[in-house]
């Protein structure tokens, strides 16, 4: 039978959950491709580390170039995360006519462009399914099954760290931080979480859906984002009351011809089915011209799941010697005009007087917002109270006119927290 050759580049989670699955599912994917997938090289940073895969020990090395010249290897399989050397590495693997899977958000959502049309150039395939959200097929779905549709929005939980945290926070009252550590001891989260809890993560992802879907290339730089740090137990209980739950979406949205795009925590109805997904799980939802509303949900990272995505990219090279499936002719068609027209929530802790409420809706008359809630409690204990508003459909600009007045307005004490309000129409 025919051998196919596989170079990894790293020797980590969704690396031992691609050889795993290769080892567990051999007899499938040898009878779906009527051809043998055979590991010849991993990079590794020690030789001598063990490892829970069954390779044999002569397949490992420290060198790069082993892995990428070797001369019965055909897909280059890059795992080891980051811009650089994993930039170096690929350009490398391309100029060598290697096919190459990679699941490097980053490095996609930041060089993309020049590494599709090296691969190109070279007549060879550059895939990366493995990038957005784990096991979910959704690069496939809008390449493939959707070619047909003009895709108008796409709206996703696209972040397994963040959302863990999140649903932990709402479901057992932590604070930010005890779920953060909660996080980080299942392995949900990094030592240093920033690159998720900032929301950069999330931006590279919806870089990469949002070029697929609109046919042009968007610059990570052009997305605006906000991340979960200021969420607290108030805002979650708040949601709670009001019929919502937070979650840090990735939207982007097309009217016209503009498109708006935004990173941020929001609150999404209870009775919408993204609210639903909970802990590491993610779920993107779309809509497409011809077929409506979909939503495409799964283990958004871990070892398997990511691990399937990456060997399907290579089950798609073999079976049609690396077509390639992505427009390398991307128009900016469209402009970049994030007005960040929402609904919004917005917290404040204020003296406890007569007069305060009816000033700080005055401000916003002034600005042009009007008020669609407002929710005031009791003291907290001296002689300051929570007041909170939801505001109706704005342009993020009048809110933050409105707020820069406000903080001037002695009888507030904080600006606690503004976070958008999806209506989903």
């Amino acid at each position: 039978m025919e051998k196919v050759g596989l170079g990894i580049l790293g020797m980590g989670t969704v690396a031992s959950g691609l050889i795993n699955i290769i080892g567990i599912n051999n007899s499938k994917i040898t009878g779906n491709l009527n051809k043998e997938l055979v590991i010849n090289k991993v990079l590794v940073k020690s030789l001598d580390k063990k490892r829970d895969v069954n390779l044999p020990q002569e397949v490992y090395t420290t060198d790069a170039y082993d892995v990428i010249n070797h001369k019965d290897t055909q897909i280059i399989v890059e795992l080891i995360g980051g811009i650089s050397p994993a930039y170096e590495y690929i350009k490398a693997a391309l100029n060598n006519k290697k096919h190459v899977v990679t699941a490097n958000k980053a490095l996609i959502a930041t060089h993309g462009e020049e590494l599709e049309e090296l691969a190109y150039k070279n007549g060879v395939s550059l895939m990366y399914e493995a990038s957005v959200a784990g096991g979910i097929p959704i690069i496939n779905t809008m390449t493939d099954n959707l070619c047909a549709n003009e895709i108008t929005d796409i709206t996703g939980i696209i972040n397994g760290t963040t959302n863990y945290i999140l649903t932990q926070m709402a479901e057992n009252n932590l604070e930010y931080e005890q779920a953060v550590k909660d996080a980080q001891a299942l392995g949900f989260a990094e030592a240093d979480p920033s690159s998720d809890v900032e929301g950069d993560d999330a931006a590279y992802k919806l870089s990469i859906l949002s070029t697929i879907a609109f046919g042009q290339r968007i610059n990570v730089r052009d997305i605006p984002k906000e991340g979960i740090t200021k969420i607290s137990k108030e805002d979650i209980s708040y949601a709670k009351e009001l019929g919502y739950n937070i979650k840090l979406l990735a939207s982007a949205s097309r009217k016209g011809d503009e498109i708006e795009l935004r990173v941020h925590p929001a609150f999404v109805p209870a009775s919408h089915p993204l609210s639903t997904v909970k802990n590491e799980y993610n779920a993107v939802f779309l809509k497409g011209n011809a077929v409506g509303g979909l939503m495409l949900y799964g283990k958004g990272a871990g070892s398997l799941p990511t691990g399937s995505a990456v060997l399907g990219d290579v089950m798609h090279i073999v079976k049609t010697g690396g077509k390639a499936k992505i427009d390398l002719k991307k128009e900016n068609k469209y402009l970049i005009a994030n007005k960040a027209h929402k609904q919004y929530y917005i917290r404040f802790e204020v003296i406890d007087k007569p007069g305060v409420l009816a000033n700080i809706a005055s401000i916003f008359g002034k600005n042009d917002i009007s008020l669609a809630s407002v929710v005031q409690r009791q003291k907290n204990g001296d002689e300051t109270a929570p007041l909170v508003f939801i505001t109706h459909e704005v342009d993020r600009k009048n809110i933050d006119a409105a707020l820069e007045e406000i903080k001037d307005y002695k009888n507030v004490t904080q600006i606690a927290s503004i976070i958008v309000v999806e209506n989903f129409k």
